[in-house]
C-alpha cells in the first residue's frame, strides 16, 4: 500500500485492484454519481478491470487516490488530480460514499491534494469542474481557494469551472 499523504484525520493512498469492491460500491449509489456523467460499474469484476487498467500513477506520478480514515483505515472515497492531455489541463476531483458527506473530508483531502499538486508535481494551475446544481462540490472548490472562471455545457447541463494558479505562477504581458 503506497501512502501518498496524511492529513489530520485522513490518509490518501494509491488505489489497487483490492479496492474493486469499494469502487463498485461508490459508483453504485445514484446520488454519488448524480452529477458526474459516469454510469455505475456493472459488477465488482468490472471495477477490478478498471483499476487494473488505471495508469495515471505510472504515467503522471499522481491520480485519484483512495481516501481513508487515519483511525482504522475505513475507505471513504477518492480524491486526487487528473491530467487531461487533450486540453493540457489538471483537474482536482473527489467522490465520497454518501454516509461520509458533510463531515469536511472532501475539503480536507482536496486541500491537501491541491498543495501536493503545486508543491510536489509543479502543476501551474489546477481546475475544478462541477455541475451548477452540485452545490456541495462547488462549496468544496471554493473552500480550498479555487475561483470561478467560466461556465461550460456537459451533456446538455450547465457546469462551472473553477481554478487556481500555483503560488508565484502569474501570466505576464
Amino acid at each position: 500500500m503506497k501512502i501518498i499523504l496524511h492529513t489530520e484525520r485522513l490518509y490518501l493512498r494509491e488505489m489497487t485492484v483490492a479496492d474493486a469492491e469499494n469502487a463498485y460500491r461508490l459508483n453504485l449509489d445514484p446520488e454519488v454519481i448524480r452529477y458526474t456523467g459516469d454510469t455505475p460499474f456493472s459488477s465488482v469484476e468490472e471495477a477490478r478491470q478498471f483499476l487494473e487498467q488505471y495508469d495515471h500513477y505510472a504515467r503522471y506520478g499522481f491520480g485519484r487516490w483512495a481516501v481513508c480514515l487515519r483511525d482504522g483505515g475505513t475507505f471513504l472515497g477518492w480524491c486526487g488530480l487528473k491530467y487531461t492531455e487533450a486540453e493540457n489541463e489538471y483537474d482536482i476531483g473527489f467522490r465520497f460514499l454518501w454516509e461520509h458527506w458533510g463531515k469536511g473530508y472532501a475539503t480536507e483531502a482536496a486541500k491537501a491534494c491541491l498543495h501536493l499538486g503545486f508543491e510536489r508535481f509543479g502543476i501551474p494551475e489546477i481546475l475544478g469542474h462541477a455541475m451548477t446544481d452540485n452545490t456541495g462540490s462547488i462549496r468544496v472548490l471554493e473552500k480550498i481557494g479555487l475561483q470561478f472562471l467560466r461556465t461550460f455545457e456537459f451533456e446538455g447541463q450547465e457546469g462551472v469551472i473553477y481554478g487556481l494558479k500555483a503560488p508565484g505562477n502569474y501570466e505576464t504581458t
